[in-house]
């Protein structure tokens, strides 16, 4: 009996060279899935949608490869997981992480709930890697150190990594495209698509002012304490961002933010080493196989090719505290540190609110909370 497999198709390259990877099987009887998760109905004001493309071309290499195609909506779905999170920690002051959380909840996990039933296995083009050891499916990283996408499956669960495929792991971009154009696939030489994936084209400023509209509050020097401009709202804005803040004789980046006074606090370039954060903590981290050793592990703040090497510890509550040995200023609460020891990626969390922060922040935190 041959194996069935579903493959999570976008209308991107990746995902049509992993479709046509697994078409090519033995033994193997492929089915291809687009998830209808995008939001235009309510937002087609603000912006083109490319979904229509998308169709098109997943339609086209499916009639090519002769690969069945099935059109799922997961949009009540995606709606109450992933953009109702999003909403609740912009609200928050936090950043959220919404693609980390779209892969555990629903690439694979509301669609094998919904369509899994008769499917082995399903695969998606993600630039990572499994290895099967014994009993448990370990995560690796991708070939492509600038593709890799093990960051965003950090919190997969075993059982769901388990049923999984990543047929394009072990390429690199260029080689994949020369794959694309072997095989004369429609979509060989369309550019990779940027964004968020259920916004299509629409603006991720314009979908944010739409839901939350504006809560205006002052952009504060965080050493004079000198009220320098004032912001939009503070879910516009994510620490370390440098562009967009409209201030003059900088450039300025953005530090803190305090929800509760609606005070964005910035720092001049000549001083943004002060800033640098080397100590938090990952609330509810997630890990693949087993949680490690306390140790030095190799940690990622960010999806990209840099890792920053640290020692983490476990503590009784759950939560790890991480020592990076040279700190960033990009490390804002909300957002995943993900853990790894060499190739392999052993799971990761949200960063938390508070440790870590240098003095100047805390102090003014507590004035912008008594003003």
């Amino acid at each position: 009996m041959r194996e069935r497999i579903a493959v999570l198709v976008s209308g991107g390259v990746d995902s049509s060279v992993a479709l046509a990877r697994v078409a090519a099987m033995p033994g193997v009887k492929a089915t291809a899935f687009y998830l209808k998760i995008w939001l235009e109905d309510e937002l087609s004001f603000l912006g083109q949608c490319p979904w229509e493309e998308d169709l098109r071309m997943v339609r086209a290499v499916c009639q090519q490869l002769g690969v069945p195609l099935v059109i799922l909506s997961l949009q009540r779905e995606y709606r109450e997981h992933i953009v109702e999170y999003s909403l609740a920690e912009l609200r928050a002051g936090r950043t959220p992480s919404s693609d980390v959380l779209c892969n555990r909840l629903i690439k694979f996990g509301a669609f094998w709930d919904s369509a899994g039933a008769g499917f082995d296995r399903v695969a998606s083009g993600h630039y990572a890697r499994i290895q099967h050891k014994g009993e448990a499916a370990h995560l690796l990283k991708g070939v492509d150190p600038v593709k890799d996408q093990s960051y965003f499956l950090c919190r997969m669960r075993q059982d769901q990594l388990a049923r999984s495929l990543f047929p394009i792991g072990e390429m690199m971009k260029a080689e994949l495209r020369r794959e694309a154009h072997r095989l004369s696939l429609a979509n060989a030489e369309r550019p990779d698509s940027q964004g968020i994936c259920f916004l299509g084209q629409i603006p991720y400023r314009d979908f944010v002012h739409y839901h939350l509209g504006e809560a205006p509050g002052p952009i504060i020097e965080i050493k004079s304490g000198k009220t320098l401009g004032e912001h939009r709202g503070l879910w516009f804005h994510t620490i370390g961002q440098r562009k967009g803040l409209g201030l003059a004789g900088g450039p300025w980046y953005v530090v803190a933010k305090d929800p509760d006074s609606r005070s964005l606090f910035v720092i001049h370039q000549n001083s943004l080493d002060d800033f640098r954060r080397a100590h938090f903590y990952i609330d509810d981290p997630n890990w693949i196989v087993e949680a490690p050793e306390d140790g030095t592990f190799d940690i990622r703040l960010r999806h990209g090719p840099r890792f920053w090497p640290g020692r983490i510890k476990i503590l009784n509550d759950g939560r790890v505290e991480v020592q990076l040995e040279e700190g960033d200023c990009g490390i804002a609460p909300g957002q995943f540190a993900v853990i790894y020891s060499g190739e392999e990626c052993l799971g990761g969390g949200p960063i938390g609110a508070e440790a870590g922060l240098p003095d100047e922040i805390h102090k003014a935190l507590e004035r912008g909370s008594k003003a």
